[in-house]
């Protein structure tokens, strides 16, 4: 587990391989990660988007943004938690994966970023 606090919100990440698949005759890693996201400050946040960078062995990297995370706003009151799971795809075996959470403080209306630590997503049988 890789786990990481900026302002009072701590991010906590476990990833799992999920196997391979052939698509439009090339093989894709699939890889799932589970996200807590735990409000240890004084203060009432919502998460408001992510941001992602996604690398993989081969020096492909892909950026993602977006609102939420998977369809949520989450609003988080002190010593509350909120927990997904998603995943990605790499034409690796390993990469890794890095980003930010937007967020805004309701008490001091305040929006800051939260990093997400750069995590490895590995094949059980990758060799590094």
């Amino acid at each position: 587990m890789v786990q990481q606090i900026t302002s009072g919100i701590k991010i906590s990440v476990d990833t799992t391989f999920e196997g391979t698949f052939y698509k439009n005759y090339k093989i894709h890693f699939a890889f799932g990660y589970q996200i807590t996201i735990e409000n240890q400050s004084k203060d009432s946040v919502q998460l408001t988007s992510r941001f992602w960078e996604i690398k993989d062995a081969l020096n492909n990297t892909e950026i993602v943004k977006g609102e939420g995370v998977i369809g949520k706003k989450p609003v988080l009151k002190p010593g509350e938690s909120h927990t997904y799971t998603s995943g990605c795809l790499l034409s690796s075996p390993f990469g890794s994966m890095k980003g930010h959470y937007n967020m805004i403080n309701f008490t001091s209306t305040r929006k800051f970023q939260v990093a997400i630590p750069n995590f490895k997503l590995s094949t059980p049988f990758a060799l590094n």
